[in-house]
């Protein structure tokens, strides 16, 4: 017998992104480390190096949550598979000195261990923006 498919809705998805955002706001990298899979892959907007680890995507964390970053979708689209979803598109995030910083962005979640967790994180400034 096949397993059933986690269901998930775009508004679940969108309170995915906001999960994140919001464990941004607590400044602690742990909160934020907690919303990724062990395997997870992060390849972060203000760093050249994939963090393949909790340490080290911990470790990215502890030096971009110094920025205070708060996102917000730009735009967005969504693409729901069984157990696995893509949410892909632009936001911009906001720094507590006021710099505002477009980028792209690409989340994978998987639905393991009982929640919905990154799986691949893929944050790119944009190349065309002149800030």
């Amino acid at each position: 017998m096949a397993a059933e498919c986690m269901p998930i809705t775009e508004k679940q998805v969108e309170g995915l992104f906001d999960r994140w955002n919001t464990s941004l706001a607590t400044l602690n990298p742990d909160k934020v480390v907690e919303n990724y899979a062990p395997d997870a892959v992060l390849l972060p907007t203000v760093s050249n190096k994939p963090r393949l680890t909790q340490e080290e995507r911990r470790a990215y964390f502890v030096d971009f949550l110094k920025k205070k970053p708060q996102g917000k979708i730009d735009s967005r689209t969504i693409k729901i598979g069984c157990d696995k979803v893509i949410d892909t598109g632009t936001y911009t995030f906001t720094l507590s000195d006021g710099t505002k910083v477009p980028a792209r962005y690409t989340f994978t979640y998987k639905f393991e261990h009982g929640k919905w967790l990154i799986t691949s994180h893929h944050s790119s400034v944009m190349p065309e923006s002149h800030s």
